[in-house]
């Protein structure tokens, strides 16, 4: 059996691999950017400085940072790891991780054309503040975890490690350039392994009559829709600046579980995961997982009372 005979339409595997992967490339070299920046011009400690010293509160404040530096869920990997090793608390780094691909202007303005003539305004509510309340209260818990056993010792290490000195203005900036390579090659490996998977399950598994039946028949039910859509938010793989029109177009689904893909997706799906395994270990990225999809199940469930 040929290789495209086994995985179906060779084509549409590939185009969906290029789909996803056009998509995401431009968001994940911005943030390397970003990252490259942060790291030749940000002075280490200072973040700790305008956070509050409560635990809290900063947390609060963390989960807002997306408002003044919105980036998708692929530019905000690498632009973490820059800000841990720059002195942002373990907790905070956590919370802006998973806040940031929601709670930003440019997620408010396309969940609210997505959803016109489908209460645009309360869903854009409820995606940011619902999206909020996870990433702080997952902040809070892994506040209270070992730094030493949520990131990879290559992760802990840096943060010790003393400032760079630079003479010229030139010299930052061909050190932020140089930074931004290394963390677009080092982090853009496993995107693409990360794209790859996704681009699969999308062609091979999602397409089959039986899951497309399986939404048709249970869609409308709270109780399935909400698990069901986090779990096509993990496969699919999608931008947090368009799964909104994807959520939105989604026929005969309940609107618990729209909610539901649209605040699970953004902080974790298939590409995400080999992402976070560049910067925290295996067994917390587990963890992580199933922690987000019990709590944003949870959340989105008590939310479909309303």
């Amino acid at each position: 059996m040929s290789h495209a005979s086994a995985l179906g339409p060779e084509g549409d595997v590939w185009m969906a691999f290029l789909g996803i992967l056009l998509e995401g490339a431009p968001y994940l070299l911005l943030g390397t950017v970003i990252s490259g920046l942060i790291d030749a011009f940000l002075p280490r400690g200072l973040l700790e400085k305008f956070l509050p010293r409560q635990r809290v509160p900063a947390l609060m404040i963390a989960g807002l940072l997306g408002l003044v530096l919105p980036v998708c869920e692929c530019a905000v990997v690498p632009i973490i790891r820059r800000l841990l090793a720059k002195g942002l608390p373990l907790s905070c780094g956590l919370t802006y991780m998973l806040a940031a691909p929601i709670v930003n202007p440019i997620v408010a303005v396309s969940t609210w054309s997505a959803f016109q003539g489908q209460d645009p305004w309360w869903m854009v509510g409820s995606r940011l503040g619902l999206g909020y309340l996870v990433a702080v209260s997952c902040g809070w818990i892994v506040g209270r975890l070992p730094v030493k056993k949520v990131l990879l010792e290559n992760v802990v290490s840096p943060l010790g490690f003393a400032e760079h000195s630079f003479q010229r203005l030139s010299d930052r900036l061909s050190h932020a350039a140089t930074m931004a390579m290394h963390d677009f090659i080092d982090t853009g490996k496993y995107f693409v392994i990360g794209v790859l998977i996704a681009a699969l399950f999308n062609t091979q598994v999602l397409v089959q009559p039986s899951v497309q039946e399986a939404v048709i028949n249970y869609g409308a039910m709270d109780a399935i829709a909400i698990p069901g859509m986090m779990l096509m938010a993990l496969l699919l793989s999608l931008c947090s600046t368009t799964d909104a029109f994807i959520a939105a177009s989604t026929q005969g689904v309940a609107l618990s579980g729209k909610m539901a893909f649209l605040v699970f997706g953004p902080m974790m799906d298939l590409k995400l995961l080999v992402l976070y395994a560049t910067i925290f270990q295996r067994g917390f990225v587990a963890r992580l997982a199933i922690g987000l999809f019990g709590l944003v199940g949870m959340i989105t469930y008590i939310w479909s009372w309303r």
